[in-house]
């Protein structure tokens, strides 16, 4: 991709404290989690911060926001961004997530705030915003991938997965997405999760403006007008999924078909 798509003015580090730029999905991602003053959430993989930022902005930093990942330039650049925007409720940390889950820790006390790992049913809402293959981004002249290391990333996803299911309260809201259109890591991941964990069930998305899932990797026909994906279009054509769900509206059409994410 050489020119942009649309006639958005480059901010030129204008207005670093008050606007984070992200794509069409990562602020989907966000508000479909719907975060509320007050509660405990979990971001488990949350750098660089634009979704912590995102959410933390929509909890009206009142609550406690627990942002994790693995690796000390990552929670640098987490830790960078929190405190351009003044956020006092997100808590960073340096931790695996997979291992986020420590059935015999004690109670979690929001108020006061404590490293991982926590005890089960610890939050209200968890944001799984896993690594992934990153086949999505753009724009990206080449890719540089494996396949080994494209085949790995559906095992790690999970055990992420599964770390999260028993962190997530009874009732709670557990958001799952990435940045790659490779189905494995998504449709297929949804199937597994909804096959290996009967208390989870799908829910609708608000917003939604992307497509329904890709069939032919284990989610129902229903289920996939509920999941929610961004491009490429040639997918949605090429697999007919006008007739497994309706498009969006002619509002967000051109957006859905330019970004891409799951």
């Amino acid at each position: 991709m050489v020119d942009p798509v649309y006639a958005a003015p480059s901010l030129n580090a204008e207005l670093s404290d008050v606007v984070f730029t992200q794509n069409l999905p990562s602020i989907v991602a966000s508000h479909v989690l719907d975060p509320q003053p007050g509660e405990t959430i979990l971001d488990m993989c949350a750098s660089p911060g634009g979704k912590t930022t995102h959410i933390a902005t929509l909890m009206r930093d009142k609550g406690c926001l627990i942002a994790l990942d693995k690796t000390a330039p990552k929670l640098f650049k987490l830790k960078q961004n929190v405190e351009r925007f003044r956020l006092s409720l997100v808590h960073c940390f340096i931790f695996d997530s997979t291992k986020a889950l420590d059935k015999s820790a004690k109670e979690f006390v929001p108020l006061i705030p404590t490293p991982p790992p926590y005890p089960p049913e610890s939050f209200d809402r968890i944001l799984l915003d896993a690594p992934c293959s990153a086949l999505g981004q753009r724009p990206q002249p080449m890719c540089s991938i494996s396949l080994t290391e494209l085949m790995s990333y559906p095992a790690y996803q999970r055990s992420l997965f599964e770390q999260a299911v028993g962190l997530l309260r009874p009732g709670g809201t557990l958001v799952y997405s990435t940045c790659s259109f490779n189905p494995e890591e998504n449709e297929a991941q949804v199937a597994w999760a909804l096959k290996s964990f009967p208390q989870l069930h799908l829910s609708n998305q608000v917003p939604f403006v992307g497509f329904p899932g890709l069939p032919g990797y284990g989610v129902a026909a229903e289920q996939l007008r509920i999941v929610q994906r961004f491009g490429p279009i040639q997918f949605c054509e090429l697999l007919d999924l006008q007739q497994a769900a309706p498009s969006p509206t002619n509002e967000y059409d051109a957006l859905a078909k330019d970004t891409i994410a799951f």
